[in-house]
């Protein structure tokens, strides 16, 4: 008689995430009976990378971290039912597709695309327990694991982060080029974990910032390459305080950022269980679900190769440009923006407030103090890839842009407190809830996109496909022709538009399109 599996190695069956046959419900056509019958696969065999990160996934959801908080959540067609809560009728949504704790997907979302993660919260909510498992995850040893993590105390320098030169060298060196620095052991991981990251010197976060952004390190002029890996930072508060104020570049450089939410109290005789059986989950990780170096690999080329639609990419696009315009932050028209006013100290809501000439209530940008570097809408594609790639879809959807943006775009986007969006009773939690009033203005700048219906009607896209196109073979005529309608639209939109975010956007992009068509007939004209 066989021993008992122990549960706590149980890895979930495959597939964890079931999709109907093509042919499921339908009509069996002639090409079917052709078809070759696909063998059942045998447990563990032929696993694709999405799978086996699922099955860490739910392995950890299951039995390592206890997050019982589901709240990425995903519909099917149908959308789930919502039950009122409380006096102020707080929604609890049930969804109708299978959905996420944030905590415990966003890291692993991060090992899968080797970003950069701060986990959020009080002591002993699991941060650094979580980031371990990572670790173990790419196939380290929790012992390995646990040595490599770096503390983050007021004492703490360069060299105790990065390395020592040796003492003989620097006694008979001629050059700082001579001196051998003994370079700590968990710089070549691929997974890094930085415990209280805002408790490190200043000097020292400058010095962390190089290796995090450029995965490099300097030390008596010689240098260490890191290579790819995930990063995990920790920190106990959401204001990113602590001993030592973080550095704005350094927290600018982390892509998405997870709340620890507070321990359900229903689940104490799970916590119960573990001390009398003294579990430890990181030291029973299965092997099913650890990866290689390669399949760490094979998973960030995948996601990145997975695609956007275009009509997804627009989206994300239309709600970019609503954050950045602020029409009286300068004279000239590519000036007029918040970056304006905020390079030259002004209080960016005063200066929105003097604009009377659109809704503040459903204009967007209104309501926060900031738009979107390149680095943000980068980290944004990448997370919302790897969401695609981990809920096995073949390409970007719409709703995994939705549920991984208020995680990447956190400390991306300031609100402006002081908003009229936010003087309505009703939306006074989105003050404090940065996940939901992200969410919220997505939402918002999606339905305001298909009530323009740009998908069906959009001339700046047709103007700008004519120009990728190239301009081989064009002639004068039509170049002319093309500047002609160029100025057509802007002139229609003096006349019938207010000056909204996404029509700044397009107005400079028109002005662009008219500049490379004036420089070509230029051309023309030379070589005749």
């Amino acid at each position: 008689m066989t021993a008992p599996t122990d549960p706590l190695r149980h890895v979930s069956a495959s597939p964890t995430l079931p999709t109907p046959s093509p042919a499921a419900g339908g009509e069996l056509e002639v090409e079917d009976l052709f078809r070759p019958l696909a063998a059942a696969p045998s447990p563990g065999a032929g696993t694709g990378l999405d799978e086996k990160l699922r099955q860490a996934y739910f392995w950890i959801v299951n039995h390592a971290i206890i997050s019982p908080h589901y709240d990425v959540e995903f519909d099917a067609e149908a959308a789930g039912r919502v039950f009122r809560l409380g006096d102020s009728r707080a929604e609890l949504r049930l969804p109708t597709a299978q959905s996420y704790s944030s905590f415990v997907l966003l890291p692993l979302l991060t090992f899968a695309v080797r970003g950069r993660c701060l986990l959020l919260g009080g002591p002993g909510r699991g941060k650094t327990a979580s980031a371990i498992l990572m670790g173990v995850l790419a196939g380290y040893p929790v012992r390995e694991v646990r040595r490599a993590m770096q503390h983050g105390h007021p004492q703490l320098t360069v060299t105790d982060l990065f390395g020592t030169p040796l003492p003989k060298d620097l006694v008979s060196a001629d050059s700082l080029a001579d001196v051998d620095v003994a370079w700590r052991s968990w710089l070549g991981m691929r997974v890094k974990i930085v415990d209280e990251y805002n408790r490190i010197p200043t000097r020292t976060q400058s010095a962390l910032l190089t290796v995090l952004a450029d995965g490099y390190v300097e030390v008596y002029d010689q240098i260490y390459e890191t290579g790819a890996s995930a990063w995990y930072l920790t920190a106990n508060d959401d204001a990113g305080g602590g001993t030592y104020q973080v550095v704005e570049a350094l927290r600018d450089r982390i892509d998405v950022i997870v709340h620890a939410l507070p321990f359900n109290s229903r689940f104490l005789g799970e916590l119960v269980e573990r001390a009398e059986r003294r579990l430890r989950p990181e030291e029973a990780v299965p092997p099913e679900i650890v990866f290689t170096a390669e399949e760490h690999a094979a998973v960030h080329a995948a996601i990145t190769a997975l695609p956007l639609p275009a009509e997804v990419r627009r989206r994300i696009e239309f709600f970019a440009s609503q954050l950045e315009l602020l029409e009286r932050a300068g004279d000239q028209f590519e000036y007029r923006t918040k970056d304006t006013a905020r390079l030259a100290g002004a209080d960016v809501h005063h200066i929105a407030a003097q604009d009377t000439g659109r809704d503040r209530l459903s204009d967007v940008g209104s309501s926060t103090l900031n738009g979107l570097s390149v680095r943000a809408l980068q980290s944004l594609v990448a997370y919302a890839k790897a969401m695609a790639f981990f809920r096995g879809r073949p390409a970007v959807g719409l709703d995994d842009v939705r549920a991984v943006l208020p995680f990447v775009l956190h400390d991306k986007v300031a609100p402006d407190l002081r908003a009229p969006a936010f003087e309505d009773e009703g939306r006074a939690p989105l003050r404090t809830d940065r996940i939901s009033w992200l969410r919220d203005i997505f939402d918002t700048a999606c339905a305001q996109y298909d009530v323009a219906g740009l998908d069906r009607d959009d001339v700046v896209a047709e103007i700008l496909g004519e120009l990728h196109a190239g301009l081989d073979g064009v002639d004068a005529a039509t170049v002319r022709a093309r500047m002609a309608r160029i100025e057509q639209v802007l002139d229609g939109w003096g006349q019938a538009r207010k000056l909204y975010g996404h029509l700044y956007d397009d107005a400079l992009a028109l002005k662009y399109a008219h500049q490379r068509y004036t420089n070509y007939l230029t051309w023309l004209q030379w070589s005749r």
